[in-house]
């Protein structure tokens, strides 16, 4: 997971609540701007994001964004933005909070999540989806 995000633009979900969470956990939920459940952010892959991350993973969907999808997403939720602005967010020059107010908040999913208590990889919602969490964010937008 680490060499795969590092350097890219993070598209990060809230999944699930905090509800009997330790202080830490929370503490960096909050620090990644994710505030209540089904709330997207956009973070760089830096070595201290994918450690809030990783540490935070249970509680969150993410994964690397594609260009298409995050102009579709800005788009809908009335965000403007020049061509050159998409660019700079998925190279890292430019940053997603400078350009916007985060997080954005998005509907439920369709189709539901699956499971909230099962990682992706036995289909349920949480951690690492890779290329899929496009899907997950055309899904919820």
């Amino acid at each position: 997971m680490k060499m795969e995000l590092e350097n890219k633009l993070i598209a990060v979900i809230r999944v699930r609540g905090t509800i009997g969470v330790r202080h830490d956990i929370s503490e960096t939920l909050r620090r990644l701007n994710l505030g209540k459940p089904n709330n997207f952010t956009l973070v760089f892959g830096t070595k201290s994001n994918l450690g809030m991350i990783k540490q935070c993973s249970d509680f969150i969907a993410y994964g690397a964004i594609s260009q298409e999808r995050l102009e579709k997403i800005l788009t809908r939720k009335g965000i403007k933005f020049g061509s050159d602005d998409v660019q700079g967010l998925i190279s890292g020059k430019k940053r997603a909070r400078d350009m916007m107010e985060l997080p954005i908040r998005l509907h439920p999913p369709r189709r539901g999540y699956g499971s909230i208590k099962s990682p992706f990889s036995k289909g349920g919602a949480l951690g690492y989806h890779g290329e899929e969490i496009n899907d997950l964010i055309r899904r919820m937008s």
